[in-house]
């Protein structure tokens, strides 16, 4: 088992660092900041992160001696040889969680369902504690929600024929207009505010549909 102790996580050169989605900070003691390398242990670790797909939230991992006694750790605590970590559940099912870590080669497991945590250590082969309740939903793979059609949307079936009014205000004046030039000859020098007044409809309207869009949104509507 190859390891290396360092005074101070931030004496590691950056070139021997090997674990991309980890860093010497996550992986030093909270109490003192010193830091064992334990490269079979923090393999499996970066093994298990590339199985999950999504981060790992390390809450403990390496301890010093005497930051062990301080925390109330066990005497021979695997965390004082750098081959134990406490890894938060908050965005993994724990079962799914243990499945995988046992499977590229963790073998002691504590569990901690009251602090949201579960320990995992090279071994011996062991478990303790109660383990979390099974979740009604397991996590699923992330994918994007199903977007309803526009024209079905509560937004244009509302709200949403204001945005056009303004367009279809527009398209029916420049056709009146087109068919009666002589007759409204007097109005033209008001054709350039009228086509003001048709666009400042025109944005209330999308305004008014951007709104209904984000109501839509917040109450989980879309």
């Amino acid at each position: 088992m190859n390891t290396t102790f360092h005074r101070h996580w931030r004496d590691v050169p950056e070139s021997t660092w090997r674990w991309p989605n980890f860093s010497p900070p996550e992986i030093a003691c909270r109490g003192t900041g010193k830091l064992l390398i334990n490269e079979l242990a923090l393999d499996k670790l970066q093994a298990l992160r590339d199985r999950m797909g999504k981060p790992l939230i390390v809450r403990s991992a390496y301890r010093s001696p005497e930051h062990n006694r301080a925390v109330g750790g066990a005497t021979r605590s695997k965390h004082m040889k750098g081959a134990a970590f406490d890894i938060a559940m908050a965005n993994h099912d724990p079962v799914a969680f243990e499945a995988a870590a046992r499977e590229v080669g963790f073998l002691g497991f504590g569990y901690y369902p009251r602090s949201g945590f579960m320990h995992i250590d090279l071994g011996p082969a062991r478990q303790w504690g109660e383990r979390f309740p099974v979740r009604a939903t397991a996590f699923a793979a992330e994918t994007p929600p199903a977007r309803e059609l526009l024209a079905d949307s509560r937004t244009m079936k509302g709200a949403g024929g204001v945005a056009t009014l303004g367009a279809a205000g527009v398209e029916v004046a420049q056709s009146l207009l087109a068919e009666t030039q002589s007759a409204i000859l007097p109005l033209v020098p008001y054709l350039d505010t009228l086509r003001w007044v048709f666009i400042a409809v025109a944005l209330g309207g999308i305004a008014v549909t951007i709104y209904a869009r984000l109501d839509d949104w917040k109450r989980g509507r879309r």
